[in-house]
Order: structure tokens, then sequence, then C-alpha cells
């Protein structure tokens, strides 16, 4: 795995204080002491050997393989002594095959613990020890956008890379795909390797898990920025138990349509149905504007989602008021349990 030299170490304090990436300017923090720079170059490198090379196959009839095909490659961080390794969910989604590789040729086999939807994490487990030390679980809540703290941000596998990340921004995130979360980290410069990437604070301590790589790093209403987002572990602190048990948190069951969609100037459009979705079985299409559903009117796609998933039993009858051609449209959906869909290996 790679090494954080101390000259890495140097060279991320000194990027603390400098104004990057159109932040406003900071003071200048106190340089380290050298015990202070030893302990963390201690738990930088300790951050950098848990992170580790994930490659998963997803089965043979995956619905999902369509738009992330069927191989999947990214990374994980482990995250306990018995060989639990976080990763993003989607690298793992409808998996029947996951391996576990570092950087020295070691590929060790591990099965799928986690699907949570409602986080995006992914969790799978170690058959064989990995011969890494895990990695503490820090709080991203304290984080100060632009602030002074340098973070690190590493991958894994046979190319692992290790770099300087600064945080440009901490706020919801709204996916087009039915996904919403509180409190994404939004980090530069961006990086393409991000997929179950770790994201570190100085004391060696996991803050986030990469998901995207996104040009609005800096926020709605702030110029074009290219980075990544992060899922914050915030989120995975109050569930990991109800992971390990039965594989997704309670938030998971709900609601799903098969809906793509996104904001064009206040209004909520739908870009894209997937196929025999319940979306796509009502006949939405492709370019319909949602104006309300189940009598909420909605004008992000955040608003959306909320209402979606605060109106009642994951299957049942959702209706939307739509906009095609000029013309009002009520449809009316069977939503189904998202999780239901999922294809499976026959060996699990």
């Amino acid at each position: 795995m790679a090494r954080l030299s101390r000259h890495f170490l140097h060279t991320t304090l000194a990027l603390a204080t400098s104004v990057l990436f159109m932040l406003p300017a900071q003071a200048q923090p106190q340089p380290p002491s050298a015990g202070d720079l030893a302990a963390q170059s201690r738990a930088l490198q300790r951050a950098s050997e848990a992170v580790v090379g994930l490659r998963a196959l997803a089965v043979e009839d995956a619905r999902s393989a369509a738009t992330l095909g069927r191989l999947r490659e990214g990374s994980g961080v482990l995250i306990s002594a018995d060989g639990l390794v976080l990763t993003i969910g989607y690298l793992i989604l409808e998996a029947e095959r996951v391996q576990l590789f570092t950087d020295d040729g070691r590929e060790v086999p591990a099965r799928v613990v986690a699907y949570d939807l409602a986080t995006g994490f992914g969790l799978v487990q170690a058959l064989a020890p990995l011969g890494r030390e895990p990695v503490p679980l820090g709080e991203a809540a304290g984080l100060r956008a632009g602030g002074d703290e340098p973070l690190t941000f590493a991958s894994g596998g046979s190319e692992p890379e290790v770099s300087v990340a600064h945080l440009l921004s901490r706020r919801p995130f709204a996916g087009y795909w039915e996904y919403l979360i509180d409190g994404a980290l939004f980090t530069a410069p961006p990086r393409r390797d991000h997929s179950g990437a770790g994201l570190f604070n100085g004391r060696g301590e996991l803050l986030g898990v990469g998901s995207l790589f996104v040009a609005d790093a800096l926020g709605p209403g702030a110029p074009p920025m290219p980075g990544n987002m992060f899922v914050p572990v915030d989120l995975l602190q109050p569930i990991l138990a109800e992971l390990r048990e039965r594989g997704a948190s309670q938030a998971s069951t709900r609601a799903w349509l098969g809906l793509n969609c996104v904001e064009q100037e206040g209004q909520v459009r739908v870009a894209r149905v997937n196929a025999d979705s319940p979306a796509d079985v009502a006949g939405v299409e492709a370019g319909d504007r949602i104006v309300a559903i189940d009598g909420v009117t909605v004008n992000d796609v955040a608003a959306l989602w909320k209402a979606l998933w605060a109106g009642g039993a994951p299957e049942r009858a959702v209706k939307l008021d739509i906009r095609r051609d000029g013309e009002r449209r009520e449809l009316t959906l069977q939503s189904v349990d998202r999780a239901k869909t999922l294809r499976r290996s026959s060996g699990v």
C-alpha cells in the first residue's frame, strides 16, 4: 500500500495554509511541532494502509449492469479488526463475487454484508486476514468548509494514490436516482479514482467514503468547480450494528419509482425512466415536468424524494401530477420496495 512519507506530510500541512480553489483567505496556522508531525505521520500511514482495492462482479442478470457494468472496481476501507470493509454501495450492488486486493499482489475473497439504499454505503467481510490495522471512525460534522485542516484522500488496490484534499462545502445532496443524504462532503482537487476511497483527517480517522465526481463542489449559486462528493461516516455510526445484523437500515425500506430527475430553472424534470420500473409501466416519459406528488407541490429533486418516502408504505399507489407538451396529466404509479427488485447471487 502507498506509504506516506514525512515529505508528504510536510506538504500536506503547508498546503493547508494556502488559499486554494477560490476559497476565502484564512489565517495562517502555527507550524506543527516535530512531535505532532511524527504522530500525524503514523496516523496517516495507518490510514493509507487500511485502504484496499475492491473488485466486484455483478450477477449476470443484474439490473444495475446497464448503468454500472457487471465488473466494478474501486476501493474500500478496513474499519474493524474482524475484517469488515466499508465501501460505496454501488460497487457491490447485485454482486455475486467480491475480491479485495493490495498493491503487493495479494487477493482476499470477501462476502457482501450490507447494501444500504438510504446512505449509499456498502459493507463487505474479508474471508481471510488482510494483514492491516483498521482505522477509527471520525466525525465530519465538525469540519469547516474552507478551513485550514488538510484532509487526506486515499484509494487502494494495485495502484494506490494518496493526495491532499480540501473541504469546499458540506451540504445535503440529492441524487437524480432517488437518493438523498445530509452533510455530504465536497472536496477538491478532483480525482477519478473516488469510488470507495477514504477521506481522512490529520489523526487518521475516516471521515467519508468516496462516491462521485461532481462539477459543482462549491455548491448552488457558486462558480462551477470540479471536485468529489464523499458520504460522511456520521451517517454510518447510528446504523452500523443494524447493517451487520440485517444487511440494510430500516430507512432503506421505502418506495421506489424508477425515476431519474433533474432540476431546471426551478422545475423538476424527468431525465430518464428505468426500464420495467413503476414509472415505466405507468407511462412516465423523459422530459415530463413533475409538478406534484400525492398532492404535494415539488420544485426541486430533494423535495420530490422526501415527499415520496414520507407518503406511506413502500408498496402503494402514488399519484404524479405532470406537465407534458403543456398539458396537465395525472398518472398513478404502483411503487415498489427497491430492495425487492435487486438480483442476488444464487449462492447467497
